[in-house]
This record gives C-alpha cells, sequence and structure tokens, in this order.
C-alpha cells in the first residue's frame, strides 16, 4: 500500500498543474453506491473494503472519511501507519472541505477526476475552496488509473454482460407507458431532453436488468430521452435483436450508441440545440449525475452560452419509489420464499453447532444460498425459478465479528468458526424476478448472557415501535428514526447506521431516495403507500457480538378497517391529510431464548406473538406440503406464543 500511495503521490506532483491534494470517492461514472472493480479505486488506494467512504491523499496525509457502518473494519483492514480515519458521523469530524481548506495553504490546487463526482458533491466543494482560495481541478484522466497503469496492476475492463428483459407480469407497467409519463413531466418542464444516468433508473424505465455490477442487476449505460428518440449507450452500441423486440412490443423504438461516446453525443446535442430555435434549451437531469455528464449536457467547453440545466432529483427515481400492484404481489410472493429458505437453514446451523460439527461463516453463507436456490425450484405453481442469486454479500458475523456491521469473511487465511458460545448475526438477501429480499436475524448458538439477552431485546423493542408506528402521509423517513432508538437511549445504547433504507424491485438493494436515518435524506419526497424499507436497528458491542434485526416492510394506506394493529385504535386522520403504517414482508421469528419478557409490554408481547403466528401460518402449510415435517417442527417450537413466567 505505501508504494500505491507513492506512486500516486508522485503524479500528483507531475501532473500540468501540480497537485497538493487529490480526492478518491467511492463511486463509479453513475454515483452508483456498489461498484464493479473496474472502478474500485479507493479499495486498492487504502485496502478498505467497504462500501462507503471518500479518500483524500496530500503530500504528506492519507485519510478516509466514512461513516460508523465501518469504523471496526476501517481499523482491521487499513495500515494505520498509513491512512487516518475521519469519523464522519461524529460531530466533531470537520467535512472533507473544512479539512481541506484548513489544512492547505492559499494557491493550492485539489484534484479530483469529474467522472466520478457528482454535481451534488463538486458544488459545496467548489464554493468552499474558492473562498480558502484553494482551486479545485478537474482531472479528465483518473489519476488512480495511472498509477495502477504504472505499478503494472491495470484496472480490469469495464464489464457489459448480457442484458435481461423483464416482462409485464413481473414489471406491472410498459416501459413505452413510462416514457409517455417521463415524455409529459419533461413538457412540463419545457426541457429539450432528459439524461439518465443511474443504472437502476435506466433498467427500471426499459423493463430490462443485468448483472455487471456483483448483486446489482443493472448494466452499465447511459439512457437520452427526447420527445421524439430514446437512445441508450451501451457497450459498443449493438443492441440484441431481442431486446428491442422485446422494448419495440412495449412502445419503445430504441436506439444504440457506443458507451463510451455518451459525452461527444451530449456535446453535438448541446451544439445542435442551442442552434435551434431560440437557442433558448433546457436539459433536464439528475444533480447526482457525474459533473462531467453535466459539463458535457450543458455544452460547456463547446459553446460560449452554455445550455441551461435543470439539475435535481430525477423523476425516475420518484417514480420507481412507489410500488405498483404487480410489483407489490411479487414482494409478497418472494418473501415467502426466501423466509422458507431462512428458516431452513437457522434450522440446520442449530442441529450442526448443537452436534458438534465446525461450520465457518463462509461454510454458513454457502449452505444458505443452497437453500435459497433450492427453494426456487420447487414446482409449485407460484414457486417459479426466479431467483437470480444473492443481493449483497452475505454478512454472517459469528461473535465479534457481528459487531462489524458490513462485515466480510476472507476467503484466504484462516476461517472463522461459529461457536456455541456466539452470538450470530446473519444479514442476507436474494435477488429474485418479483422482488428483493434484505434479512438480519440475530441468534445465539449456545446460552446467551443476561446482557446479551437484554440488548437484542431492547434492539427487538425499536423494531417493532417502529413497525407499529402510524403516521401522516408525506412525513419524511428521518422523523420516524427515533422511535427504533429509544429503547436502546433509554439506557444509553445506540447504533452507528440508519434504520431503514428503500429497497428497489428486483433492483438494488439500497435504493432512494428516501429511508429512515438520524440524518435526513436530502431529496427525500415524504413517504407514501407503495414504497418498500428496510427496519433494522440493531446494537453492536465492539470485540464481543453484534445484534441486529432487520425486516422488510410495504408502507399502506390505513383507516379503522385495515388490517393493522392500531387501526382501530384511530380517531382521525390528521385532518384530511391521510395515515400510512408498515407492513411486514419478511417471514423469519426471533429467537425466543434470547428475549427477556419482562422488558416486553402487554401490547409489544401480542404483537410478537401475532407476527409469530403469521410466520407459521404462511410458511408451516408449505413445508408440511413439501414433507419437511422437521422443518415445520423447529419452526412451530419457534413460533410458539411467549407467555409471563
Amino acid at each position: 500500500m505505501a508504494t500505491r500511495l507513492t506512486t500516486l503521490r508522485s503524479l500528483m506532483a507531475s501532473h500540468p498543474t501540480a497537485l497538493s491534494a487529490y480526492i478518491v470517492p467511492t463511486a463509479d461514472p453513475h454515483n452508483s453506491e456498489y461498484i464493479a472493480s473496474v472502478d474500485a479505486r479507493r479499495e486498492w488506494l487504502s485496502g478498505f473494503t467497504g462500501s462507503a467512504g471518500t479518500a483524500v491523499v496530500t503530500k504528506n496525509k492519507a485519510l478516509v472519511w466514512t461513516d460508523g457502518r465501518y469504523y471496526t473494519q476501517f481499523e482491521e483492514e487499513v495500515d494505520l501507519s498509513l491512512w487516518s480515519l475521519m469519523k464522519q458521523s461524529l460531530p466533531d469530524t470537520p467535512t472533507i472541505e473544512k479539512w481541506l481548506s484548513t489544512n492547505l495553504e492559499a494557491g493550492s490546487v485539489v484534484g479530483y477526476d469529474p467522472h466520478t463526482m457528482s454535481r451534488e458533491a463538486e458544488s459545496p466543494l467548489q464554493v468552499a475552496l474558492k473562498k480558502a482560495k484553494i482551486q479545485l481541478l478537474a482531472v479528465s484522466n483518473n489519476l488512480v488509473d495511472e498509477a495502477r497503469i504504472e505499478l503494472k496492476d491495470p484496472p480490469t475492463e469495464r464489464p457489459h454482460n448480457d442484458i435481461l428483459y423483464l416482462p409485464l407480469n413481473y414489471t406491472g407497467k410498459a416501459s413505452g407507458k413510462k416514457i409517455e409519463e417521463l415524455r409529459e413531466k419533461m413538457s412540463e418542464k419545457k426541457a429539450s431532453a432528459l439524461i439518465v444516468t443511474a443504472l437502476d433508473e435506466i433498467a427500471y424505465v426499459l423493463n430490462l436488468r443485468g448483472s455487471d455490477i456483483p448483486y446489482n442487476p443493472v448494466f452499465f449505460s447511459y439512457l437520452v430521452i427526447t420527445p421524439s428518440k430514446v437512445l441508450l449507450f451501451w457497450h459498443d452500441g449493438k443492441i440484441p435483436e431481442h431486446i428491442l423486440k422485446n422494448v419495440e412490443e412495449e412502445g419503445v423504438v430504441l436506439s444504440g450508441l457506443p458507451y463510451e461516446k455518451v459525452l461527444p453525443t451530449l456535446e453535438k446535442m448541446a451544439r445542435e440545440l442551442s442552434e435551434s430555435g431560440d437557442g433558448d434549451h433546457y436539459i433536464w437531469l439528475s444533480s447526482e449525475a457525474s459533473e462531467a455528464v453535466h459539463r458535457a449536457a450543458a455544452g460547456e467547453t463547446v459553446l460560449q452560452k452554455p445550455l441551461n440545466l435543470i439539475s435535481e432529483v430525477s423523476p425516475i427515481a420518484l417514480m420507481k419509489l412507489v410500488k405498483n400492484d404487480v410489483e407489490m404481489k411479487g414482494f409478497r410472493q418472494c418473501h415467502i420464499r426466501d423466509g422458507i429458505a431462512v428458516v431452513r437453514f437457522f434450522k440446520w446451523l442449530h442441529d450442526q453447532i448443537n452436534s458438534g460439527a465446525n461450520i465457518t461463516e463462509l461454510q454458513a453463507a454457502d449452505r444458505l444460498l443452497k437453500f435459497r436456490e433450492y427453494v426456487s425450484k420447487w414446482t409449485l405453481s407460484w414457486m417459479k425459478k426466479d431467483f437470480m442469486g444473492p443481493s449483497f454479500e452475505t454478512i454472517p458475523g459469528a461473535g465479534e465479528h457481528g459487531a462489524i456491521i458490513h462485515y466480510s469473511p476472507s476467503s484466504d487465511g484462516p476461517q472463522r468458526e461459529i461457536r456455541n458460545n456466539d452470538m450470530f448475526l446473519l444479514d442476507s438477501g436474494g435477488q429474485y424476478r418479483d422482488g428483493t429480499t434484505d434479512i438480519t436475524r440475530t441468534r445465539h448458538m449456545g446460552s446467551p448472557t443476561a446482557e446479551q439477552i437484554n440488548a437484542f431485546t431492547r434492539v427487538l423493542k425499536g423494531q417493532m415501535a417502529l413497525g407499529s408506528a402510524l403516521f401522516p402521509k408525506g412525513v419524511k423517513g428521518n422523523v420516524l428514526d427515533t422511535l427504533a432508538r429509544k429503547a436502546l437511549w433509554d439506557v444509553g445504547l445506540d447504533y452507528a447506521h440508519g434504520t431503514g433504507h428503500g429497497v428497489g424491485h428486483f433492483l438494488n438493494v439500497h435504493e432512494g431516495p428516501s429511508g429512515v436515518s438520524w440524518r435526513p435524506y436530502p431529496h427525500d419526497p415524504g413517504l407514501k403507500a407503495g414504497q418498500v424499507l428496510s427496519n433494522e436497528p440493531g446494537y453492536y458491542k465492539v470485540g464481543e457480538y453484534g445484534i441486529r434485526h432487520e425486516d422488510l416492510v410495504e408502507i399502506i394506506d390505513v383507516n379503522k378497517n385495515t388490517d393493522h394493529v392500531r387501526a382501530s385504535n384511530l380517531l382521525d386522520d390528521y385532518n384530511g391529510r391521510g395515515v400510512l403504517g408498515f407492513s411486514t414482508l419478511t417471514m423469519a421469528p426471533h429467537h425466543r431464548k434470547c428475549i427477556n419478557v419482562e422488558l416486553l409490554d402487554d401490547f409489544e408481547l401480542a404483537y410478537l406473538n401475532t407476527y409469530h403466528a403469521k410466520v407459521l401460518d404462511t410458511l408451516g402449510p408449505i413445508l408440511q406440503g413439501r414433507g419437511l415435517l422437521e422443518d415445520y417442527q423447529w419452526l412451530a417450537k419457534e413460533c410458539q406464543p411467549i407467555n409471563r413466567q
């Protein structure tokens, strides 16, 4: 790692405009949260594998800003003699722009790759550094890539795997209808073009999926929609005939262009628009699109007077946020299949540990995958062969590893076995053609301590408090965050991550722009019926154990007649604003052995027993019907009503 830093610093010094600092975000040209190996520059440079974080390298400092999910992981993975951790969740930690303004001299130059920084991130950085008389310079050739080439460790080729068509019986809305609605919005904005750069948005609009980024069913591309054309920049521009036919049947005539031609094509479009009509044209794109795309779309390098840009939250992000009836039906069905797999896995794992077998974390993750694959092959009419793989890398945290919030066991070196005195945190999910799952269950493999039982119960109280909440339509998710933390806060405990994220429909397991967190989501439009969120409070004792309970929930409209635990108590609908609540999609029991009933009030106890009864009533007949009687008996025992002594 020292050689990599030295090589980067040499390139910074030899740049035509010598750079005092260089910024390396965790990003690709599409502002994806999870990235392909070709874009893993910060990971290559620092050794830190977390999915979020920004590195800043100066002549004598190397720092990474990341959030509370990754503090422990950073300290385990990174050479701390070379790198410093900047804990961005803490109020005393300066922002990147504040640190640069304070630690660099006036006249310094800070470099960045405009392809991997969004306009939304670039603008405040530009303003802050300008006040400190520091120049922020776009460097078109990524210096980390150049360092890799110089060290004979070049980045891999950008993947362009096959594209998959997702039929209407899964999506519920034709791509032609989606584009028609977008063109109506474009007309309202007087926009001459809509430029789409987020990969999940492109996949959603066209009812297509891919596999270019592990666990994320997306494909590297750009999409440009005009009043008369739909242009897809993909691979070499040759879109397979069956894909063209599929989207044409849904009302879209798709034209293909090479992926690498997007910026010159946008510049050409800007030039042509400037010469047509009165030359006063608007281009609409997401503020999360890269700085490079913003500049090309406006024609900044080819026009004396650049075009006007409408840079704001993407209309597609808001469109796909609310699932239609077909998508929601798919979510409910895939969670039943997923629940079967998770229940069978935990029964198997307990049997193995109780018998004295040596099971490693990686072996447990592999076995869970096989259970998901096996269930997807069942021939029940509604259990189609729709399992497409995990929705993220499984987190099988045994003992102290459970306290690493996004833990990932390495296949190299010694393997951690799951022991009979371990608290075991398993966070996993599946990608299905009809939906996406994300579930965390924490179970003790032997006899939990009183401390662990109480922490487990307080996390569960928080999950139930959020899961049973009623709230007005349009409330932003961060308003609800305290509900999930209160039982922990009451005794001075907390967790350093958000409480809930949006989930895509056979798309990214983390989907914006809504969520539930102590930090506001900047583009949260307010919660609406039809959204799918996670509900996942936790507690982590570093070096000992971790606890997290995660369900996916759908937001539903609630009135006095709705099947919701609090519906009958409604007195009004927030003065006509409307009432929303959550309905839990996830189907898997909580570990009875880890619950302190004395910490639960009567409402919570009834809520938990009702949930367990629903799990048993839903999954039990399927297990019995498949002849899996031992699995059924295990589930029935785990779902027995919990009573006070």
